[in-house]
């Protein structure tokens, strides 16, 4: 066996918040030869992004970050490095895609600029890349500034500026979470050729169990901090043996889930992102916890079902892959057309193309002419491929920008929005608790009834009500996500728009994040638009299906037709389409 790229021994991560410490990582460890795909998978807040950031020493210093343990990257110690040593490592052998596009490119940049900054490489060599991981019109993408470019294009761009500079490790941080399905499968095949040619290591972390079964080659299974479960990927989705495992498979929603019915999830985490210091940490949510599991910390031992490894007291009994429990239908329910609360008519919308100076020189059009309208309580989705101009028609609707043609009528003055990229939607300086109770100080509630609304919706969206004080910065991406949904709902909103709502969540929290949104529009009669490229989700949550393409409505039409994939088969999203996890477990 090759001298592994990456190695990790022992590593435990403690950073303080609100003058408390809490254990983010326990020792944890595991090594990635040379051309080798390791993927890290777990729910959101387990622990996976601070890998990433202790193997560059990125972990922010605001938190007063220790590290125990080794971290080898090829043969470097980075733990207790000098900043200067790091520099130098992560410039020469490492190259990390963040899962925030918006805030990893530098917004007075084009493009172009940007990669020929990171890489040096010639105009021809950029579009090359450019065009390799699917954008179209290369020329136009290099040329234009970030916030011109949807969030999936802005990914794709953090792919090639990697990709570019054929690094020795390359670190992946939800890298497809933005991307339509089609786009994915190209991205990751340009990832394993890297893997493969240049015999560079990946380190992809992922909530995506669907992707990890087609791009890894192993898997680590992460909660709370901990390992749970390591081993060859076939292994650990075909015979699990952490019950843990077990559940994010059993959770997991495709084309042939029930859409008539809630869809079944894991219990919520009682302590999401601190480490219990005694016990298994998946106690309170284990099917088969005994008492020992509540005094002992179970480590990591050789699988029985497989050649890996498994931390369980219990592992040996650990039974068949759980099948879903059946919940209760959602009520039948049918919808006044007279009774719309969006209607968008004829809507027309242009970009220009390049720096200022060619302003009004060259349009692109992105929307020509899109008529739709939902009803009071209906749910409407939203698909079409990354830049076709799903977000321009949602923030028209939205109010948030004017159309150069057509009309917009809505029944809510303020309707409330999910965006796609949620760290950069909240404010950096309040914590969570502030900005999910802004919308209730105009509700008359006094401090303590507004306080226990607050908390109510974190544990809704699940989160953890313990993050009532956390700023943005000190929760994940899926975090970030729930908390903006809270913020959305706190009131409940007559018009709910969302963009891409549920990208960034794990299975099992977007599976009770879909619930959510069933759940209050059959309460409180809210309409909802669902921005999506994820068909499973579409299908799941949405009365009616509407495609976009080309900048014009394409497909209009109820989920429960006849053939959902013929429905949907005119469209290069669709056309590899199975979804996330049907697509990966089942191939």
């Amino acid at each position: 066996m090759p001298e592994p790229i990456l190695t990790i021994e022992d590593l435990s991560v403690v950073m303080y918040r609100d003058g408390c410490a809490s254990t983010i990582l326990d020792d944890v460890g595991f090594a990635v030869a040379p051309g080798e795909i390791m993927a890290i998978v777990g729910e959101s807040g387990s622990g996976k992004s601070t890998i990433g950031l202790a193997v560059q020493g990125l972990l922010p210093r605001e938190h007063r970050p220790q590290v125990r343990g080794s971290i080898k990257l090829a043969g470097i110690e980075m733990v207790g490095a000098r900043p200067a040593s790091l520099r130098t490592a992560r410039r020469s052998l490492v190259r990390a895609i963040s899962q925030d596009p918006m805030g990893a490119l530098n917004p007075t940049m084009t493009i172009r600029n940007q990669l020929r900054e990171s890489t040096g490489d010639a105009d021809g060599l950029i579009l090359d890349w450019l065009r390799r991981t699917g954008l179209p019109d290369p020329e136009r993408i290099a040329a234009s500034f970030p916030h011109r470019l949807s969030g999936g294009q802005r990914q794709r761009v953090l792919i090639a500026m990697a990709m570019m500079a054929r690094p020795k490790l390359l670190i992946a941080d939800e890298p497809t979470t933005a991307i339509d399905a089609p786009i994915q499968a190209q991205i990751l095949e340009l990832l394993r050729d890297l893997a493969r040619q240049q015999n560079t290591a990946i380190l992809f972390i992922t909530h995506d169990l669907g992707v990890a079964a087609t791009f890894a080659d192993r898997v680590i299974v992460l909660h709370g901090g901990r390992v749970a479960e390591i081993g060859a990927v076939s292994d650990v989705i075909d015979k699990p043996g952490h019950p843990y495992t077990a559940s994010l498979l059993a959770a997991r929603f495709d084309l042939s889930s029930d859409r008539h019915r809630p869809l079944p999830t894991l219990p919520v985490a009682q302590k999401h992102l601190v480490v219990t210091q005694h016990g298994c940490n998946y106690v309170s949510r284990c099917p088969i916890a005994a008492a020992d599991c509540k005094t002992l910390v179970p480590s990591l031992r050789p699988q029985l079902t497989h050649a890996g490894h498994v931390a369980c007291l219990h592992a040996g009994q650990m039974p068949s892959l759980a099948e879903r429990g059946l919940t209760t239908p959602w009520p039948a329910r049918s919808f006044n057309k007279n009774d719309v609360a969006l209607r968008l008519s004829e809507i027309t919308k242009c970009y220009p193309i390049g720096t200022r100076k060619f302003w009004g020189a060259r349009l692109r059009p992105v929307l020509k002419s899109v008529s739709l309208s939902i009803s009071r309580g209906e749910c409407v989705a939203l698909l079409g491929e990354s830049g076709a101009g799903k977000s321009t028609l949602l923030r028209i609707a939205a109010g948030l920008l004017a159309p150069d043609d057509g009309n917009v009528f809505r029944t809510d003055d303020e309707p409330q929005v999910v965006f796609q990229d949620a760290v950069s939607s909240l404010t950096p300086w309040l914590t969570i608790g502030e900005q999910i109770g802004e919308r209730l100080h105009r509700s008359g509630m006094v401090a303590r009834d507004r306080v226990r609304r607050i908390v109510e919706t974190l544990e809704l969206v699940g989160l953890d009500p313990a993050l009532v004080n956390a700023l943005p910065a000190e929760l994940s991406v899926g975090q970030c996500q729930r908390a903006v949904v809270a913020r959305a709902v706190v009131v409940p909103p007559k018009l709910l728009l969302c963009d891409e709502p549920v990208s960034a969540m794990d299975v099992s929290l977007a599976a009770a994040t879909l619930n959510l949104f069933g759940e209050l529009r059959r309460r409180l009669d809210m309409a909802t638009l669902f921005v999506t490229h994820d068909l499973a989700a579409a299908r799941i949550v949405a009365d009616r299906i509407a495609v976009l393409k080309d900048g014009e409505i394409a497909i209009d039409d109820n989920p429960d037709a006849a053939s959902f994939a013929a429905l949907a088969a005119p469209l290069p999203i669709a056309a590899a389409v199975q979804s996330r996890f049907h697509r990966g477990l089942h191939q």
